[in-house]
């Protein structure tokens, strides 16, 4: 059984910053692939972000030179660092890990 929680949600105007964390826990010892997702009110859910443990990222290009994803292994958590924000960024986050485990979201409002 694994546990993810997201948190750092919340509201922003545009320009600003926010950074969300996502902390793993049960039964994982080590993590490959950590991601965040994000999703719209009527939109389908898309990828923002990829961290494997081989050091590689991947971004969506919507996000690319705004948003950084990090981790911290020992402490199973990721995070994500989002800068210059955009209304088209507003959302609930969700992280992922290993493809198969979903947090329950955190809500990022951006005002225009």
């Amino acid at each position: 059984q694994v546990k993810l929680v997201e948190s750092g949600g919340g509201w922003v105007q545009a320009g600003g910053s926010l950074r969300l964390s996502c902390a793993a826990s049960g039964s994982i010892f080590s993590i490959n692939e950590m991601d965040w997702y994000r999703q719209a009110p009527g939109k389908q859910r898309e990828l923002v972000a990829r961290s494997t443990s081989g050091g590689s990222t991947n971004y969506a290009d919507s996000v690319k030179g705004r948003f950084t994803i990090s981790r911290d292994n020992a402490k199973n958590t990721m995070y994500l660092q989002m800068i210059s924000l955009i209304p088209e960024d507003t959302g609930v986050y969700y992280c992922n890990v290993e493809r198969a485990y979903w947090g329950k979201g955190t809500l990022v409002t951006v005002a225009s």
